[in-house]
């Protein structure tokens, strides 16, 4: 585990009502730079995810973030104190244009600069502003989420499965997106493309069934004889 860590994850047990999916998790996450979630499908990745961000309720343990107790906040609480997050599957308004979206995720920012430094960072959708997001490639869906999360300025942002059914060719630009990112914030990775996470990371956790079964600095993961069997189907 990190040193010095910005969220603090203790004996976490979190599920679906009678069915546990995390036994006993205890996670670091620093205040600075890329963390790895990585296991196979079912390990638990996206129930930590969630339970982080407070959509899903732990039944025993405890988050501490910032210094907060943050156990029993709800999601809006917990967003409002500085974690953003981009879920796996319906991350944007599909009916809505990419700008409104981006209108939508800055609501809570007084800074009247914040859109066009998203923009920036993804200038793609900087041409695509009055075009239905639902219409959107998967790659430039997965940058208006990424950006429109950035918009509520999160310390901590968690991304679940940010390249999933993305072009080879805008994974890469995402890739570089996040690893400037992780410069100034707290970035978590969910990801299947195993040297696309471990390149955003400096540490990683492999969870294998919703245990963490693995943990080190990204370069000892990866060269770790064990992550292949706890990535395998």
């Amino acid at each position: 585990m990190p040193e010095q860590t910005f969220l603090d994850i203790r004996h976490l047990d979190a599920g679906y009502g009678r069915s546990q999916v995390l036994f006993d998790v205890n996670i670091g996450i620093p205040w600075r730079g890329g963390v790895a979630v990585l296991g196979r499908n079912g390990a638990g990745k996206t129930t930590l995810m969630k339970t982080i961000v407070g959509e899903l309720a732990s039944t025993t343990g405890e988050l501490f973030f910032d210094g907060r107790d943050i156990t029993r906040r709800r999601t809006e609480e917990r967003v409002r104190s500085g974690i953003g997050y981009v879920p796996q599957e319906h991350s944007v308004f599909a009916r809505l244009s990419v700008r409104d979206n981006l209108a939508v995720g800055s609501l809570s920012n007084l800074d009247a600069g914040a859109v066009d430094r998203v923009l920036e960072i993804f200038p793609k959708l900087g041409q695509r502003l009055d075009q239905p997001a639902g219409t959107l490639s998967g790659g430039e869906r997965k940058m208006l989420a990424i950006a429109r999360a950035m918009l509520g300025n999160p310390k901590l942002l968690l991304l679940d499965e940010p390249t999933e059914g993305v072009w080879i060719g805008v994974i890469e630009e995402i890739t570089e997106r996040l690893i400037e990112l992780a410069k100034s914030i707290a970035v978590v990775i969910v990801e299947q493309h195993l040297d696309l996470a471990l390149r955003v990371a400096e540490y990683a956790y492999v969870l294998d069934r919703g245990r963490v079964a693995l943990q080190g600095e990204a370069g000892k993961v990866r060269s770790d004889p064990e992550l292949l069997r706890y990535l395998a189907p």
